[in-house]
């Protein structure tokens, strides 16, 4: 199965999917987001098929990731590897790349085959005066299915992140959560950063390895931290 498969699939099957997975704060404009695990199943599905049908993400394509720790990061993410794409972080011999406004100058010059760029906004706006041919994330992504059927079965041993298969970083998120004291059931404040292999796996798979919550803090005030800990009920804290 893809990775998408082995970290989602048993939060689905199990008791909490309708618990809250990922809820995301920015301190900066104060936004909230909490999203259960059959609503992050629903977003992640619904970008799945973007990148497939507008991007013609094959198995095996590459999906460069210049996005910063966001809800909508997961799904970008967790959508690539439903389809087998392989997340990378240099968007040069990229067939896809996800970005948002301030990088859509990096993403252009790449000359991948798909640029997708998303807005980040709470409220659900896309962005205007994009160049032609690149896809406003917020608009086009609404009108995909809440279900994914990939074309073919992606195994476990393909290659997901940065050289290492599916199978790889799975082992890796399980030894990076234990040794993080990340378990079933776990609230964990993170405002750790996505953008290296060690804070992805730490910050966004590690917590969904362990079936834990994550609560994902971006532009984070020290002195709002721990008040936040405490209204999310925090049992662990990261970065």
């Amino acid at each position: 199965m893809s990775l998408t498969d082995a970290l989602l699939g048993p939060i689905l099957r199990g008791p909490g999917s309708a618990r809250p997975l990922i809820t995301f704060y920015d301190h900066a404009t104060g936004e909230r987001i909490e999203l259960s695990g059959v609503t992050t199943a629903n977003w992640v599905a619904k970008t799945a098929n973007l990148l497939r049908d507008e991007c013609d993400l094959e198995p095996g394509g590459r999906v460069a990731v210049l996005l910063p720790a966001h809800w909508q990061t997961a799904a970008v993410l967790l959508g690539a590897w439903s389809c087998g794409g392989v997340v990378v972080d240099e968007p040069a011999g990229a067939d896809v790349v996800a970005c948002d406004s301030e990088r859509l100058d990096l993403a252009l010059a790449a000359d991948a085959a798909a640029v997708v760029a998303l807005s980040l906004d709470a409220f659900g706006k896309g962005l205007t005066g994009l160049p032609a041919g690149v896809i406003d994330f917020a608009t086009e992504v609404r009108l995909h299915g809440d279900e994914f059927v990939p074309w073919e079965p992606v195994p476990d041993t393909a290659v997901a992140l940065d050289g290492e298969t599916a199978d790889r970083v799975l082992d890796q998120a399980r030894i990076r959560a234990e040794a993080l004291g990340i378990g079933a059931g776990d609230r964990v404040l993170s405002t750790l950063d996505w953008t290296t292999e060690d804070g992805l796996v730490d910050g966004l798979l590690a917590p969904l390895a362990a079936r834990a919550s994550l609560v994902q803090v971006r532009n984070a005030d020290p002195a709002r931290l721990d008040r936040t800990a405490e209204t999310e009920k925090v049992t662990i804290r990261l970065g």
